[in-house]
């Protein structure tokens, strides 16, 4: 896990802002469960990749927002932390038991989550520049 918190960090530091990199990767991650669920019969053996996927980043997101420097407010901390167990709770059940229904939370989160990283920051730039 640490190797994949390591990768995060160099292409954050070589890429995107920080808020457009989580929000990149929480599509790319929405979009191979949308590959497995529209492919559902032939992507079982995708399935475990994208869980994979979803989980390590969604271990390096909660880690860093929940940081005690991360300057977000406590509240939002304990929401987003709230949300993880949640997805990794979803995660292990789809594990166990795969449903091809199971999948849509995730997909949902990841891309509206991912709307409001980019929505956020299209706000701050426009009130910063």
């Amino acid at each position: 896990m640490l190797h994949g918190h390591n990768a995060y960090k160099s292409i954050a530091k070589q890429t995107l802002p920080p808020r457009e990199l989580e929000a990149s990767l929480l599509m790319k991650s929405a979009s191979q469960l949308q590959a497995v669920y529209e492919g559902w019969d032939d992507m079982q053996d995708a399935l475990g990749h994208a869980l994979k996927f979803n989980r390590e980043l969604w271990i390096v997101l909660v880690d860093s927002a929940v940081a005690s420097e991360n300057p977000l407010p406590q509240d939002i901390k304990n929401n987003i932390a709230s949300l993880a167990v949640f997805i990794f709770n979803r995660t292990l059940q789809i594990e166990i038991k795969p449903e091809k229904p199971l999948l849509n939370v995730l997909i949902s989160v990841n891309r509206n989550i991912a709307a409001g990283l980019l929505a956020n920051n299209t706000n701050f730039q426009q009130a910063v520049g």
